[in-house]
């Protein structure tokens, strides 16, 4: 149950076996139903996340317009990184959009790791500068890319264009499902 994670682990530094298998063990399996709420707006995100099977998003509304910022799929984490690392009240909704299966670790016993395997707060902070150019990455591209280049992008990836619905595609890419709906039409 945990090769994924320990697979994901390894890419951010390198522990031996009894230390990975003491890191795995503090992560908690847990199922999550279809639209299931992991963080709610006003919440304060206290866990990092990582999903074995399924899809996550994160999103936050404006004027009752839901605004997707990041979807997670199989073997990859989830957080709302300024509220994690804040500790202030999150701005954005973690939900599962597809029934699944995540290992949940609490950042009291990240921080408790840190203290016991000394080079784990090197890979959480290797970790961290992925997820900020990540995010990085993905701002620009809503700035200086068109709606029709960030859907055409999409479609490269299996995951999105096959499992995300597509008023949540909308919504990544920035338009509405009327302006998707044009795109697709255009690009056929």
């Amino acid at each position: 149950m945990t090769s994924e994670l320990k697979k994901f682990i390894q890419q951010y530094g390198h522990f031996n076996t009894q230390d990975m298998d003491e890191i795995v063990n503090e992560f908690a399996f847990k199922k999550v139903k279809k639209e299931e709420y992991l963080l709610k707006q006003g919440q304060v995100c206290k866990e990092l996340f990582f999903v074995r099977k399924g899809c996550l998003r994160l999103y936050y509304t404006v004027n009752g317009v839901e605004i997707t910022v990041w979807f997670s799929f199989e073997d990859n984490s989830a957080i709302e990184l300024s509220s994690f690392l804040s500790g202030v009240p999150s701005e954005y909704f973690l939900q599962a959009i597809e029934d699944s299966e995540i290992l949940i670790i609490s950042k009291s016993k990240l921080l408790k790791l840190y203290k016991t395997h000394s080079v784990m707060e090197q890979v959480m902070r290797t970790f961290w500068e992925d997820v900020i150019l990540n995010l990085l990455k993905r701002f620009t591209a809503l700035q200086k890319d068109s709606a029709e280049k960030r859907y055409l992008d999409l479609l490269s990836k299996p995951n999105y264009s096959q499992r995300i619905p597509q008023k949540y595609l909308a919504s990544y890419i920035g338009v509405t499902p009327t302006s998707l709906s044009r795109i697709r039409r255009k690009i056929r």
